[in-house]
């Protein structure tokens, strides 16, 4: 089976779970090849987790699921020493974050304090405690989950948090057909049993190896820088799309080149995933509202203002 064909086979699987979403489970397969981290923001109930735990079956990942509340604390992911009467030493024992698909369900309901010890594990892929550092398995990957702002018990992630995820993805409503299908699906039995395993950790590694190696040529990269740029100048924004974001953005790029069966990158695969990629990076002025819109907004102005380069 050739890696082409490997991709498509995870992306028919997940969808046996994940009912019409088709274009969000290409988005999330485009940011796991990419060494990429998702935030799926919606409302409660329209299949985000289900997304994620279907990606963790179909790849054969060990997933660790966090529901997120106050009272969950930074030893809950990252783990804690703890004393060996019988040898008389200080043991590590390891948190959720110890695992290759980490589930944040609802990251927004948890303190600071706890969002924070995502931090590490999501930008170096190691966790730190009591001063010795500790690897995350590899592959490493985090599908948080949020509700949106102003929802009951929630709270705005920080600017670095955010700037971590390679995608923010909302998935939205099903259309009433869909609806209708995911709703015969539950009367003929549970549809995450339907999900098998058709890839392992070493084929993802594979994949992403593959991924690595397509080609961005130089006028792509400019192209890029110059769509950044244009978000750090925008009057809209109190800052624009950091140096990590268009290093995200050309990796998603080749994994979008990858999905389409080319060896290199094109004008295209950059405009296809760019307001994913980076509306959830731009801060707005204190106090705008509806900032995950206007981002939004924003970012597809730029994409339009700027113009593609011709590849030879």
């Amino acid at each position: 089976m050739s890696e082409m064909q490997l991709a498509a086979q995870v992306v028919n699987e997940v969808k046996k779970a994940v009912v019409g979403k088709d274009n969000a489970v290409v988005k999330v397969l485009l940011a796991i090849l990419a060494r990429g981290h998702i935030l799926l923001e919606d409302i409660p109930g329209v299949g985000k987790t289900t997304m994620a735990i279907a990606f963790s079956k179909a790849l054969g990942l060990k997933y660790n699921r966090v529901q997120f509340t106050p009272d969950v604390m930074p030893s809950d992911l990252t783990g804690f020493s703890l004393y060996n009467k019988a040898t008389g030493q200080m043991e590590y024992q390891p948190g959720a974050l110890l695992c290759n698909l980490f589930l944040a369900d609802e990251l927004n309901r948890a303190t600071s304090r706890t969002q924070s010890a995502l931090l590490e594990a999501m930008e170096e892929g190691r966790v730190t405690v009591d001063g010795v550092s500790h690897p995350v398995p590899d592959p490493f990957l985090v599908i948080a989950t949020q509700n949106p702002a102003g929802a009951s018990g929630t709270q705005l992630l920080p600017d670095s948090q955010l700037d971590r995820f390679a995608l923010r993805l909302t998935m939205g409503y099903p259309a009433p057909a869909d609806e209708l299908e995911l709703l015969q699906r539950k009367m003929r039995g549970a549809a995450m049993e339907a999900v098998s395993q058709v890839a392992g950790a070493a084929q993802l590694s594979a994949l992403r190896d593959q991924v690595d190696r397509i080609f961005v040529d130089d006028e792509i990269l400019k192209y890029i820088l110059h769509l950044v740029m244009a978000t750090r100048n925008h009057p809209g924004l109190a800052q624009g799309a950091s140096p990590r974001a268009a290093i995200s953005l050309s990796s998603l790029c080749r994994a979008t080149a990858f999905l389409q069966g080319r060896d290199y990158v094109v004008p295209e695969d950059v405009r296809f995933i760019w307001v994913d990629a980076i509306a959830h990076r731009l801060v707005l002025p204190a106090g705008s509202a509806d900032s995950a819109r206007r981002g939004a907004e924003i970012a597809q102005s730029v994409l339009d203002s700027v113009r593609p380069p011709r590849l030879r």
